[in-house]
């Protein structure tokens, strides 16, 4: 079948190499021009989205592009480490880069496997046929169409028009990067800090710069708000969230440049129809999840991998649908409970410890 792809991101490209590997022709339009949507961002694959990449054998561009992350300390708000964790080295991951970083790996990887990635096509509606309508007026046709098209899906609105919109979480994801000298340095492991208004973590790669974040409660603005908030203003917002703390945090803000970048968090925490007979969604557009666990990547990979499975092995669309949404739903679910809950380490073990292989038969 000729599968449309709505989204160049992580659920969307690499949904196309595991239905090129099922023997379908997969297409991905991306609506950015160059990548794609939160660039400025950073993020870490666990162990179970490597393991999903290597189920298809697409691991070795994540891993060239990124940094291993040990494990985590957590720091009290008094400057006091509290609890440390070393990841389970003997599973795969996990792997520090930015977002645009990822996209790049796995848009490359998919384009050198044979895969067609058309940049700058932004889906705006599509019929059940289906035939695809973008911004710019063109169309594409196609058996199916696959919603990697993240938080905002017009995939998800087209399945289900009364779908349920993203949750606001109450808090805002403020990331920078700086290269500053004499910053504390915390190579190969994420130090997590507990401060009094707001949660702070960052991590050292190996060339020396420093990655960091900030989770900070606040009020929901508007998409055109946050849109015209300056690398200065996320600098003070962050800042002034941990100027009162005995914390390495304000310091690290302070000694960063332009390279700062902010946004709400939301999440989706359950998505009623996730298909019809011609459409299905994947990734963020079904299942967002805040980044408190670290885990919104990693699902999209093994939702991609699945997906292709499904499509492999049963005998219509329906069916493959509704066994993809029997295998991942509870899944996902729980993950987006578990990262909007207080305690994230919950989702350690059994987010952690999954395994995909590609060999096997998935039945109705």
């Amino acid at each position: 079948m000729r599968v449309l792809i709505a989204g160049g991101g992580v659920a969307g490209t690499v949904a196309a190499m595991a239905l090129r590997l099922a023997g379908h022709e997969p297409v991905v339009f991306e609506a950015h021009p160059s990548g794609g949507a939160d660039a400025g961002a950073f993020l870490t694959v666990m162990h179970n989205g490597m393991d999903a990449l290597r189920a298809i054998d697409a691991e070795a561009p994540v891993i060239e592009a990124s940094f291993a992350a040990l494990g985590v300390e957590v720091i009290a708000p008094d400057g006091t480490t509290v609890g440390t964790r070393t990841f389970d080295r003997e599973l795969d991951g996990p792997r520090t880069l930015t977002r645009a970083a990822l996209y790049r790996a796995l848009q490359q990887e998919a384009e050198r496997r044979g895969i067609t990635i058309v940049h700058g096509k932004r889906l705006v509606s599509a019929t059940g046929g289906v035939t695809a309508t973008f911004q710019d007026g063109t169309t594409e046709s196609g058996d199916l169409l696959v919603g990697a098209d993240g938080l905002h899906s017009v995939v998800r609105t087209l399945i289900d028009p009364n779908a349920e919109p993203p949750r606001y979480t109450g808090l805002t994801i403020v990331y920078g990067y700086t290269r500053a000298e004499g910053l504390p340095a915390a190579p190969g492991v994420y130090r997590m800090c507990r401060g009094s208004r707001a949660a702070f973590g960052y991590t050292t790669a190996p060339d020396g710069a420093t990655f960091w974040f900030a989770r900070i409660p606040d009020a929901e603005r508007s998409r055109a708000e946050i849109a015209a908030v300056t690398p200065e203003g996320w600098r003070e917002f962050a800042h002034a969230a941990f100027a009162d703390d005995p914390l390495p945090c304000a310091a690290i803000v302070a000694a960063t440049g332009d390279d700062v970048h902010g946004g709400h968090s939301y999440d989706l925490p359950a998505t009623r129809v996730w298909s019809t007979s011609s459409m299905v969604l994947a990734g963020d557009a079904a299942h967002a999840a805040s980044p408190a666990a670290g885990q919104g990547a990693s699902m999209a990979l093994e939702d991609a991998v699945v997906l292709g499975q499904c499509l492999r092995d049963l005998p219509d669309a329906s069916a493959a649908f509704a066994a993809y949404e029997r295998l991942r739903r509870a899944r996902v679910e729980k993950l987006v409970a578990v990262s909007a809950g207080a305690d994230v380490g919950a989702a350690q073990g059994w987010a952690y410890r999954h395994h995909l292989d590609w060999s096997a038969r998935i039945t109705a």
